[in-house]
Order: C-alpha cells, then sequence, then structure tokens
C-alpha cells in the first residue's frame, strides 16, 4: 500500500534538508528518492530506510525489522528496514538516518552497470 497523503507530506517536511527529495508510487508502495537515488520506502504508512555496510551499524536498531514481500510464494528481504517509531517524533535523528540511507542510496547508483548505449541502425547512404 502507498503512502498517504497525509504521511507523505509530512516526510516531505521532515526530510527537505537534504535537497530536492520526492515521492513515487511504486509496485504497490512509495519510493522515496533524492537525485537519482531511492533511499527510502514506505509501506502502510511506515518508513524504511537503504541499508548497506556503510549505514549498518548507525541503523542496527532496525536490523529486525526489514522490508519484506512474497516472491513466489517465498518471503524476500530488500536493502530496508523500518525507521523506529520515536525516530519520527525526533527530526534531527530522522535527518540523520535519512542522510545516511541516502549515502547507502547514491552507493547503490554507483555500484550499477551502465547501460551500454543502444546502436541505432544508420541507413545506407551509398548511391
Amino acid at each position: 500500500m502507498t503512502a498517504s497523503d497525509g504521511f507523505a507530506d509530512f516526510l516531505l517536511d521532515q526530510l527537505a534538508p537534504l535537497g530536492p527529495v520526492r515521492v513515487r508510487r511504486m509496485f504497490g508502495s512509495t519510493g522515496v528518492f533524492c537525485g537519482a537515488a531511492m533511499f527510502g520506502l514506505v509501506h502502510h504508512d511506515t518508513f524504511y530506510v537503504r541499508v548497506d555496510d556503510g549505514n549498518r551499524e548507525l541503523c542496527a536498531e532496525a536490523a529486525d525489522a526489514p522490508f519484506t514481500y512474497l516472491k513466489q510464494g517465498q518471503p524476500a528481504a530488500l536493502p530496508f528496514w523500518r525507521v523506529p517509531e520515536h525516530l519520527l517524533d525526533d527530526a534531527d535523528a530522522l535527518l540523520e538516518w535519512a542522510q545516511a540511507a541516502l549515502a547507502a542510496g547514491d552507493r547503490a547508483v554507483a555500484r550499477r552497470r551502465p547501460k551500454p548505449a543502444r546502436r541505432r541502425a544508420v541507413p545506407d547512404t551509398d548511391d
């Protein structure tokens, strides 16, 4: 389920210091983006942040709450962990987690292989 308008507005307001944060509905949830990086996920008005080796220690409190979904009938986890409820009431701590998640998102973008350029057929101009 996607984020409610009220929750999305709350997050956008809290995360505004990061820069141009935007939300986009995707796959029944809501992705939270800044630049090219998806650093957050909202499902049922629950905020999850991207976690990798760079911010795992900071987010250890949420280690037991990864975002999971069913894939071919089996639970699968994404590298997004649920932000503890008390952080939603602490703007500074929430921003610290979001900054760390954005850095993790930027690292994920950097690891992606560049897509090969599509070759367009060049018309034969030999006359």
